[in-house]
C-alpha cells in the first residue's frame, strides 16, 4: 500500500554517512526501522523514508541528528542511536548532539571523554558546580569513569594537587582471608576498576609516573581515617558498601580546596545483614543541603552493551513488583 504512505527524500552529501547509518550487517538501520515503524531505502546515493506521516517526520528528524553527530566525528552505535530514538519518542527537546558536544577531557590517545546521556550531562554539571556530589545509579551508567575524568581534568588544570580514589573492601560472597598474597595483593582486586579507569584516561606512562610521585593515590577506604585532605579531588566508589560510620568518616575528610564525588548503586549492597548502607543514610540526611549535589542515573543512562540496559530494566521492574506486593500485604494486615 505504498501509495498511502508518505515518502521523504533526504539528500546525503557525505556517502560515508550511509555506511555509518546502515552499520555492520545493517544493524543500525534495522533498529531505526523497527523502532519508528518506517522503511528506509537507499536510492541514488540518497535516503528515502517511507511510512505514516508522523513516523516519517520522526525518521527525518533522527537522520538529520545522526548526520550532525557523524559530522562531529562521532561514530554511530546501537547505544547512541537507541538513545536518540528514545529522546524523540519521549518528545524530549534535547538533541543527542547537544548532549555529546561537551568534551570533558581528551585522553593521550586522542579519545574524547564526554557525556552520552541527559543524566550523565546533569551529573557532570553538578560536579562542576558543587564541592560534594553523589552519583547514584545502576551499573554501566558511567558514574565512576566520568568522575575519574573530571578528577584528571581538575588535576591537569592545576585546580587540585592530587587525586585520591578509594573504595570499601567489602566481600561479595568471598573471603579476603583465603586470597593468596599480602594485604596489597588481597585489596588490589577491589580497586581494579579505579586503576582501569585511570589507565584508560591517562595512559600507562603517565599513570605510573603520577602514582610513583604520590600525585595519584588509590587506596581502601580504611586508609582515609585520621587524614585531612586539602587541595585534592577525592572519589569514593561503591559507596553503597560503606557503613554509616565509614561514610561519616569519609565525608569529614576533605579540606580546603578539595572536591569530592561519592558514587554507588543502592541496588547492589553487599554489606552483612544488620548493617545499614552509609550511602542510603547519607542520601536521607543530606538531601536538603544546598551545597551538595545528588545525581540520579537510571537504566536509560547505561552506556555498556545494549543488553545491560534491558537487564537493569528487568531487575527494576521485578523490584517494583516486590515492593508493591509488600505494600499491599501491609494494607491487608491493617
Amino acid at each position: 500500500m505504498l501509495e498511502n504512505k508518505l515518502q521523504k527524500k533526504i539528500e546525503i552529501q557525505d556517502q560515508k554517512f550511509i555506511k555509518e547509518l546502515f552499520g555492520n550487517f545493517d544493524k543500525n538501520i534495522k533498529l531505526i526501522q523497527e523502532n519508528l515503524n518506517i522503511d528506509i531505502v537507499q536510492r541514488e546515493g540518497d535516503i528515502l523514508i517511507i511510512g505514516d506521516e508522523n513516523n516519517v517526520l520522526l525518521g527525518e528528524n533522527l537522520i538529520k541528528q545522526l548526520m550532525e553527530l557523524v559530522g562531529n566525528n562521532e561514530s554511530l552505535t546501537i547505544q547512541n542511536i537507541s538513545y536518540a530514538i528514545g529522546l524523540l519518542l519521549e518528545g524530549k527537546n534535547e538533541r543527542i548532539q547537544d548532549i555529546t558536544n561537551d568534551v570533558i577531557f581528551v585522553t593521550d590517545r586522542g579519545k574524547p571523554v564526554k557525556p552520552k546521556t541527559i543524566g550523565q550531562k546533569k551529573y557532570i554539571e553538578l560536579i562542576q558546580g558543587k564541592d560534594l556530589t553523589f552519583g547514584i545509579g545502576p551499573a554501566g551508567t558511567g558514574k565512576t569513569y566520568l568522575a575519574v575524568a573530571m578528577a584528571v581534568k581538575a588535576f591537569r588544570n592545576e585546580e587540585v594537587s592530587r587525586i585520591i580514589l578509594t573504595r570499601p573492601a567489602v566481600e561479595a560472597g568471598e573471603s579476603l582471608g583465603f586470597l593468596p598474597g599480602d594485604l596489597k595483593d588481597k585489596v588490589d582486586p577491589y580497586l581494579r576498576p579505579l586503576y582501569d579507569a585511570l589507565f584508560d584516561i591517562l595512559g600507562s606512562e603517565k599513570f605510573q609516573k603520577y602514582m610513583e610521585r604520590g600525585m595519584i593515590e588509590v587506596a581502601p577506604l580504611a586508609y582515609m581515617r585520621g587524614r585531612t585532605l586539602d587541595n585534592s579531588f577525592i572519589i569514593l566508589d561503591e559507596a553503597q558498601n560503606t557503613t554509616r560510620e565509614q561514610m561519616k568518616m569519609f565525608l569529614t575528610r576533605f579540606g580546603f580546596g578539595s572536591k569530592a564525588i561519592v558514587t554507588g548503586d543502592i541496588t547492589q549492597i553487599d554489606l552483612p545483614k544488620g548493617k545499614f548502607s552509609g550511602l542510603k543514610h547519607a542520601e536521607e540526611i543530606l538531601k536538603n543541603v544546598d551545597e551538595i549535589g545528588f545525581a540520579y542515573l537510571t537504566g536509560k543512562d547505561v552506556v555498556r552493551h545494549n543488553l545491560v540496559q534491558k537487564i537493569v530494566k528487568a531487575y527494576d521492574e521485578h523490584e517494583a513488583k516486590i515492593q508493591k506486593k509488600l505494600k499491599n500485604e501491609k494494607k491487608s494486615e491493617k
